[in-house]
Order: structure tokens, then sequence, then C-alpha cells
């Protein structure tokens, strides 16, 4: 296969996984953990990766998400293979095209819930008062507009988690990546930060994939 998938007159996938295969070395032993993975993300579309912990959903996002490098196969962005793309334009690709949700949220414990969104829009390039803007709107969109000013640790566990979720898209981008995005909470308020997540990314016509164990 060449450095582009499709033709120019047709629809291509935003995100194309080929023949994708990932081993990781524990001693002398080889723990191959993705052979042949193959996965299309056409544009606004939701994709559930349904299994249980330890077969590799972990991984096959980070590959997706350019986070690592599969030992064999492509990794292609609107029809452009990514194989041998350097640091810089692969680093330049995650932090304007693909937001990623962890079941960790990750947030910065010095930083209010507004400075944990904001930050990521200043690294991009945006000025501050627009990206102050966007940041209240989607915590107010989350049902945070009275805790943009509370650190993580003064959040609850679904709070946290959402404000993760305003951040993770906070650049608009176009792929969202959602590893076990609440797998850490109970089952009432992961039933409510996922309905907001869905809403969100409905409304936001991302395309998405969802790793989860159970659905």
């Amino acid at each position: 296969m060449d450095g582009t998938v499709g033709q120019a007159d047709q629809e291509i996938p935003i995100l194309f996984l080929h023949e994708v295969e990932r081993t990781y070395r524990q001693g002398e032993a080889a723990l191959n953990i993705l052979n042949g993975a193959e996965l299309a993300l056409w544009p606004g579309q939701s994709v559930a990766l349904v299994a249980p912990s330890g077969a590799g959903k972990s991984t096959l996002l980070h590959v997706a998400g350019l986070l690592e490098h599969p030992d064999h196969g492509d990794v292609y962005i609107d029809g452009r293979s990514t194989a041998i793309l350097p640091d810089h334009e692969r680093t330049r690709i995650r932090r304007n095209e693909i937001g990623f949700v962890y079941q960790s949220h990750h947030l910065l414990p010095e930083f209010s819930a507004l400075e944990n969104v904001v930050l990521p829009q200043l690294i991009r390039g945006l000025g501050r008062r627009e990206a102050k803007k966007r940041a209240i709107e989607l915590l107010d969109y989350l049902g945070l507009h009275n805790r943009v000013d509370h650190r993580p640790a003064e959040l609850s566990g679904g709070e946290q988690q959402r404000v993760a979720i305003a951040r993770a898209v906070a650049n608009a981008p176009r792929i969202l990546l959602a590893d076990e995005p609440t797998g850490n909470l109970d089952v009432k308020t992961a039933d409510h930060v996922f309905a907001a997540f869905t809403q969100l990314v409905r409304a936001s016509g991302l395309a998405t994939i969802i790793a989860t164990h159970n659905m």
C-alpha cells in the first residue's frame, strides 16, 4: 500500500489502522497484543471496542493516537500514512487533531478546572481570552459552571472526569479516543458522565472510539 488510502473523489476514513501489529517483550518472552488489527473510523462515527481487560484495547488506542509506533502495519490520518512522519509532526497531529480521555483524569492538581481546560489551548497557540471563553462554554455545557475555579481535589470523581472530557475537546479535535472513560466511577456516576460524554460527542460531530469492558 502506498502513502494514501482511497481516491481523491471518494470519502476516506478519518482514521484507518491497517494490519497493525504490536508486541511487548517481558524478559525472554514476547507478548503479542495486536495481530493484524484493522479499523476504519469515518467522520462523525462512533465505535465501541468492547473486550475484557488485557485484550489490547488500550494498546490499540495508543497506536491509533500516535502515542506508540506499531511493530508492523500503518496508521493513516485522512488517508495519509503516519509510518515515516517525524516525531514533531506526530506531536502536531496529536495536539491538533486527536483528543484523549483516560480512565484516570490526569488533571493538573495545582490548576483549577478552568485552567486545566485553558492550558492545552494556550499550548496550541490560541489567545488567552478566546481559550478562556471556550473553556467556560465547555464546562458550562457539562454542568460545571459553578465549579470552574475549583481544583481537582475539590471536585467529585464524576466532576473530575467531566473536566477531563472538556479538556480533551478543548482544541476542537476531529478524533476522540476514550479509554474506559468511566471505569473508575460508581455505576450511577458513570451513567451520568457517560450521558454527558455522548451528548457532547454528538453535538461536536466527533469521530470517536470508546474502549470499554462493559456497555
